[in-house]
């Protein structure tokens, strides 16, 4: 009997092309799908089509043709505990994709059709009695502070090297600022957390190699150390992919994480808001096709 699904498709996506869409549907028709195409162009978009098909359908399959930023849009979309998702790589850096070894379009279309899925946990973030639900990582400080100075026009024509360019232009005003972090009754004075629901950041680069999708809680990353050549050191040993953990750097699980101070936030790439925040592991979330 043919599988009904959704098949969200964001055309803004770095990786997007009309002739991976036609591939995509073309496959999933040819191994018994029956998907309908939803063409998606804002993060509002998203979220609301994400909010429909969960409306009308008790346990949905969504398949999502974009990057890293539509996932999170339609993940927030989602009732707990229902839909199934799987995830076809058309972003910038597409991390989500890389954390469960997914290396093409054609590769996601191969677990899509194999059908195996895992229950996912999922982070929260509660800001003035609002929630925003994170996949990836939610990250207050400096890496916020990257995100939120990120031009469109140049994600569109650098992509990930619009993220270098943030960065670079944070360097002459250094905030010093601190952040207080309670994670689990355990506090922490830093200039920079990382709350991380999986081990990879930024693409291929392993941060915290203790973190799982599947697992709930996170591992929270603290940059203890406020200095310019910590973080050069810190980045450094990221590029070489030896993980965070080093000097100036404190690693350690949690389930429940406070963040106070005013430093923005990103989640899952895009900015969110700014701290104080409180984030929660959220364990069953969803299915994920992997």
């Amino acid at each position: 009997m043919p599988r009904r699904c959704t098949f969200i498709v964001n055309p803004l996506s770095g990786g997007f092309s009309s002739s991976r869409v036609w591939e995509a549907t073309t496959t999933l028709a040819r191994n018994g799908f029956v998907p309908d195409v939803r063409e998606v162009t804002g993060p509002e978009e998203a979220f609301l089509c994400a909010r429909r098909i969960c409306r009308h359908e008790e346990h949905p399959l969504i398949i999502v043709g974009g990057g890293d930023g539509t996932v999170n849009c339609v993940v927030n979309g989602l009732s707990p505990g229902a839909a199934t998702i799987g995830v076809i790589p058309f972003g910038t850096s597409n991390v989500l994709a890389r954390e469960m070894g997914i290396t093409s379009p054609s590769h996601a279309l191969e677990k899509i059709v194999a059908g195996v899925s895992r229950p996912v946990s999922v982070g929260r973030i509660e800001k003035d009695g609002n929630g925003r639900i994170f996949l990836l990582m939610a990250g207050v400080g400096y890496d916020g502070a990257v995100v939120e100075g990120v031009r469109t026009r140049e994600k569109r024509a650098l992509r990930t090297g619009a993220y270098l360019l943030s960065a670079l232009r944070l360097l002459p005003v250094w905030d010093r600022e601190r952040l207080h972090v309670v994670a689990d009754s355990r506090p922490v004075d830093c200039h920079t957390v990382v709350v991380c629901n999986a081990a990879k950041y930024g693409g291929d680069f392993l941060v915290a190699p203790g973190a799982s999708l599947f697992h709930p809680g996170f591992q929270v990353v603290c940059v203890v150390s406020g200095t310019r050549t910590a973080f050069l050191r810190l980045v450094c040993r990221i590029l070489s992919r030896k993980g965070a953990a080093g000097p100036g750097v404190e690693i350690f699980p949690a389930r429940d994480v406070e963040i106070r101070g005013t430093k923005p936030l990103q989640s899952d790439g895009d900015f969110y808001c700014r701290a104080p925040v409180a984030i929660r592991a959220v364990p069953d979330f969803m299915r994920l096709i992997v």
